[in-house]
Formats: structure tokens, sequence, C-alpha cells
């Protein structure tokens, strides 16, 4: 008997709720999706017909294709489905429906890639079972839309609507943010709410709570979604960090709590405390605190991400955490009464660019480092720190203001990097490298500006 999901939806967990499902909904493909390196979704398509043997002996591809994959003499992958995964593309419909799984990336001898993304998350989140914890995470995912001119490229200079945080935008603009939920919801993929975020054709899409792996899997999917959305009403979507200097760069703040793995008690949880923060949770905190620096190139992975960190509106420069200022890194957000049970830290430097597998599996691990060690937890620094307030800042910690000094950061941290296990770490470190340095040989429009007549 198949599972209600909390959406009140079917969840298949067998292959033959998988088939019977496929077969009553009359499927004509299958979308077998994957990740690479960068968190971007691969995908292979195939007839339904196939949909049985792949499920018996998964589909087997050319892992050299994977971003930072493995060298073409040991190519030879196998997708491993993830039955709990799948799902219709709401936008594909008759001779077209499409069902997606998300799947995993093996070896032919039946092993994990250590090369894949999911299955990083999936090694961390094992360690946390072990220490007795299971992950929750809610994601708070914020883009941009853009109109499009006749070739579907977006017009920077015409942004979808004029609304700031929380206006009441144009009804076509809301039209599309009430299909984009209504798609996700076909999904199976819990939406909390949207709403206009502060720059004109931005706006928020926060998701409800769930295990870090699920959750990974919705942003994984949302992105791709809301981009389909977009394009469908003659709009484009993009989740790059800062893609105007004049508008507040997208985020992708991250709700966090470990529970008990037995209970599912939060373990976060001290209503004595005048946080409401645990010891565990402090220790946690401590931990995130501690390898915030060595993060930062997974969280915020583009050239562009330091764009947005340390100048745009409220988006953290100094690792500090905090109960109001929502400058910090990480704050505690307030629980209503009755709520306490939802107490959580709120991570604010990730972005929506980065591979959410990555993200999870490195936030989880710096604070589970927190909590082995047992890290003191420093003061909470509630007012906003100003640059030019020297005697403070000496003993406050910066996150790096660019990806070179983030990639090294990463390089000098062992648990971030053994977070990241050592393949992944030196392709990311190798591919991001190459990135950093395009960007720094370019001749940009500002430097011809004001250098080419003065000099």
């Amino acid at each position: 008997m198949m599972k209600l999901d909390q959406n009140r939806h079917y969840v298949p967990s067998t292959k033959q709720e998988v088939l019977s499902l496929a077969d009553e909904q009359a499927v004509r493909f299958i979308a077998l999706w994957f990740v690479d390196i960068h968190g971007g979704v691969k995908t292979v398509t195939l007839p339904a017909s196939e949909l049985e043997n792949v499920l018996d002996n998964g589909m087997h591809f050319d892992g050299s294709s994977l971003e930072g994959g493995v060298r073409v003499a040991e190519s030879d992958m196998v997708l491993v489905t993830d039955l709990a995964t799948y799902a219709i593309l709401p936008w594909t419909q008759g001779e077209d429906k499409t069902a997606r799984i998300i799947c995993s990336v093996y070896t032919t001898q039946g092993e994990p890639f250590t090369g894949d993304p999911r299955n990083v998350l999936v090694k961390a989140l094992k360690q946390a079972e072990d220490m007795g914890y299971v992950f929750k995470t809610g994601m708070e995912l914020e883009f941009f839309l853009f109109r499009t001119d006749a070739l579907g490229k977006p017009i920077l200079t015409q942004p979808s609507d004029q609304a700031s945080y929380f206006d009441a935008t144009d009804e076509s603009s809301l039209k599309v943010l009430r299909q984009m939920m209504s798609k996700l919801n076909e999904m199976d993929i819990r939406v909390d709410s949207t709403h206009s975020e502060i720059g004109y054709g931005q706006h928020e899409i926060d998701f409800q709570y769930n295990h870090a792996l699920v959750s990974a899997d919705h942003i994984l999917t949302a992105r791709n979604t809301l981009k389909m959305i977009a394009q469908a009403n003659g709009l484009y979507c993009t989740f790059m960090p800062r893609p105007l200097a004049d508008m507040p760069g997208s985020g992708m703040h991250t709700h966090q709590s470990l529970h008990d793995i037995n209970t599912g008690v939060n373990m976060f949880m001290d209503s004595s405390d005048k946080y409401r923060l645990s010891e565990v949770a402090k220790y946690f905190l401590a931990g995130q605190l501690a390898h915030a620096r060595g993060m930062s190139a997974v969280l915020a992975p583009l050239v562009n991400s330091y764009k947005r960190l340390g100048t745009s509106f409220e988006a953290p420069v100094y690792v500090t955490w905090a109960h109001v200022n929502r400058g910090a890194l990480i704050r505690v957000p307030g629980m209503s009464p009755g709520k306490e049970s939802h107490t959580r830290l709120e991570l604010r430097c990730p972005d929506p660019s980065a591979n959410p597998y990555l993200a999870k599996a490195v936030m989880l691990m710096a604070g589970l480092d927190g909590i082995r060690r047992k890290m003191p937890l420093p003061e909470p620094i509630e007012e906003t720190l100003l640059r030019h307030d020297k005697s403070r800042l000496r003993r406050v910690e910066e996150l790096p203001s660019s990806l070179s000094e983030a990639l090294e950061a990463l390089v000098n941290s062992d648990v971030v990097s053994s977070a990241l296990g050592s393949y992944v770490s030196d392709r990311y470190l190798a591919v991001k490298r190459q990135e950093a340095d395009a960007y720094n040989r370019q001749i940009t429009q500002w430097e011809i500006d004001n250098y080419l007549n003065r000099f």
C-alpha cells in the first residue's frame, strides 16, 4: 500500500507501485535525473516500456559526461532510482507525458560513486544518524523574473514587475507565482508561501521543513520547475546571486535542526534557555561559525556570489550569530508561544546557485564537528557591525570577499574537505579555480570607462 505524504499525495515505495502508477497515469516517457558537481540537472530520457528494466537493473551511462567526472577509462556508471522521487513533470501532457525519477550514481561494482553529490549528502546524513540525529532543513529560495525578447533571452532592464518587499504585485505576475506553487504541489513539494522581495521582479518561495535529502531533492526540482513555468509565460527565471548591480541579491536562507532519530524530538530546543537553544544546538552553531569560511566556496559558489555577500541588503559579512540582527551569518528566529518545538538555526550566506546536496553536507558536517568537540559558543552580536567600528571588528572574523579567497579557505578546512570527500573536493576546487581565473582575466567595461583615458 502506497504511503500518503504530507500533501496527501501517494508516494510509491515499491517497484510494483511505481509501475502501477505509471500505467494508470498513461506515462509515455521516463526522465532519469541526476546532478552534476555544480548542482545542475542531468537527465536521461527513455520510453516508459523500459521502466521495469531500469528499476531492476539501473541505467548504465557514461560518467565522464559529468562536470568533474571520472576519466574516460573509468567512465562506466549506473543510475540507481529513488522510488520515492517518482513524479509527473506537470508541463508534459498527452503524447509527451513524462514521469521524473531522481537517481543516485553507482559504480558497475554496485558501490555508491564518491563523485555523486547526492551520495555525498547521504554519507553525511549517515554520520548524523550514527550519532542519533536526523537532519531537517527548510529553504527560502529567492529568484528574479525578467521579460524576454523574441529569442527568449532575458531583458535585464525589464523585470516582471515593479513590486518591492511584500508588495501586492500585478495580477499577471501573481498568476505566474500561483502557477509555480500549483506545479510544485503537483510534484509533491510543499510550499509555505511566496512573496515579493526587495528587488523589482524578485520573489521568494519558502519550502516547508523536511528531511535534508528530500529538501535537497525539492530544491533541485524547484529550480528546474520555476524556469519551465517562467518560460511558458514569456519570462526568464534566474537564480544568479546578483544579476543587477542596483538591486539586492538573491539568497537561499537555510533553516536547520537536528531531531532524535527514535522519537523525532527537536534536539535544538531548550525552553529554559534565553534563546531556546539546547546544548546540542549551541555546539552545532559554534561548529558552523568555526567552519563558516571553509563552507563559503560551497554555499556561495560563484564569482557573482561575492557581489551579494557583504554588499547586498542584509547579506552577511561577519561570522556572527544573533536573534534579532538579520545581518548576522546565523540567526535564531523567534518562536511564538506553543511553537518552541520549531526552534531552528537560520544560515543566511547560502545563495540559490549552490549545489543543494553539497551545501547541506558541509553545513551538517560543520555542525556535527561542533557537537563532537563541544565547541564553545561566542556571545551573539545583535547590533549591526559597521566597517569603521575597528575596536569591535578586530574580534570578529569575516566571510571571504571573493571566490578565490573562499577556495583557499576550503583548502585549509579539513572538516569541509572531508565532508565533500577527496574525490569531489579535488574536482570542485579544480573547476572553481578555473572559473575564478577566467573571471580575473576579463577586461570589464568598468575598467575601460575608468582607466582607458586616464593612463
